[in-house]
């Protein structure tokens, strides 16, 4: 099983910091990294919801289905994948912190398969290279969009 933890401290109240988090309809236009998104569950945001992300990784253009399994605002909320043999969660918790929001992301990928069981270093190790980079490069998007709307 991998891990991975990454923080940020965003200047708005946490109401808007989770409603802007969670706004997955106008995630490709604030996050850099996000080339299309679409949601396949027509239906408010929430449990259940099912969206296709497409972004480019290692020069190719990557595609995940991926679904909300847990959706607690302005607290929490939870997004799971099955991609190549392995099962991962993303997790953000918001936190109250007088005039600010602590944002806490929480990745972890557990392998399903036996090609992914042999590849899980590999994977860990990417984990904390390149996804890690684009994973805080995401919540630096959002970040300087609340803070300095355009």
């Amino acid at each position: 099983m991998s891990r991975l933890q990454l923080c940020t401290r965003v200047a708005a109240p946490v109401e808007h910091v989770f409603a802007v988090f969670a706004d997955l309809r106008n995630a490709p236009g604030r996050i850099k990294g996000i080339k299309r998104l679409e949601l396949l569950t027509d239906r408010p945001i929430g449990v259940g919801t099912k969206f296709r992300e497409t972004r480019e990784m290692f020069g190719k253009d990557a595609t995940e289905a991926m679904e909300i399994t847990e959706f607690d605002p302005p607290w929490t909320y939870s997004v799971s994948a099955l991609s190549c043999g392995c099962h991962y969660t993303a997790r953000y918790d918001f936190r109250s912190d007088g005039a600010e929001t602590i944002v806490e992301l929480a990745i972890c990928g557990e392998a399903i398969s036996f090609f992914a069981k042999l590849l899980m270093p590999v994977m860990g190790w990417l984990m904390s290279g390149s996804m890690k980079q684009s994973l805080q490069q995401d919540m630096d998007d959002l970040k300087a969009f609340i803070e300095h709307p355009a």
